[in-house]
């Protein structure tokens, strides 16, 4: 019982810490977001608490999987969740799965291992090493002049200014001739400080 206790606690510390990891050290530096925050916490405590309440592991895996199809068919959708929130949601329910699985199997060096690996894949990934991240915006543009190919440089310094993006390239779409603008999709780096919900919006608007 005493042993069963200690493993219990051992690693309800280890995938909390882990899961503090992911999301105070690598999600929020980058979103500075807190509306999912409290999800993603809650998400992962929950089925780590059941999952470990489960006696037989295939009960374990088969319920996070599960609950993990069930919320990406509902999608949250009175309040859609962007496609990185989603991917942190499912690594927040894969997680504590995978840890109680791997503590009822006494694995400590493939719970080691994974949980290292999980963390340094996240942090790579997020950190943009080696990696471009580029977003893009469909704006409506009045000055239909500077579409034309001869005037590209002109475009791109316009659009800079007015949106202060840094804008790397454009692709010009429907054109109005009879009100005199064009549908314009502008790419652009992520800025390296914006405020959360600019990054929100932005994104919602683009899907």
């Amino acid at each position: 019982m005493t042993s069963d206790l200690t493993a219990f606690g051992f690693s309800f510390l280890l995938n909390g810490a882990v899961t503090l990891l992911i999301i105070r050290g690598i999600y929020y530096p980058v979103r500075r977001d807190k509306n999912y925050v409290l999800t993603f916490f809650a998400f992962n405590t929950l089925i780590f608490l059941i999952s470990s309440l489960l006696s037989g592991v295939d009960l374990s895996v088969g319920f996070g999987f599960s609950l993990f199809a069930i919320f990406s068919i509902l999608r949250y959708r009175t309040d859609p969740i962007p496609i990185r929130e989603m991917t942190y949601l499912f690594v927040m329910m894969a997680l504590p799965v995978v840890n109680a699985v791997l503590v009822a199997q006494a694995n400590v060096a493939g719970l080691a291992i994974a949980n290292t690996a999980l963390v340094l894949v996240m942090a790579v990934v997020e950190k943009g090493w080696g990696f471009d991240y580029v977003q893009q915006k469909t704006i409506t543009y009045e000055r239909i002049e500077l579409v034309k190919p001869e005037n590209h440089h002109l475009l791109l310094t316009d659009l800079r200014q007015r949106t202060g993006l840094p804008i790397t390239r454009v692709e010009i779409g429907k054109l109005d001739f009879l009100h005199d603008v064009a549908e314009i999709t502008v790419y652009y780096g992520e800025p390296e400080t914006q405020p959360s919900s600019y990054v929100l919006s932005l994104e919602r608007k683009r899907r």
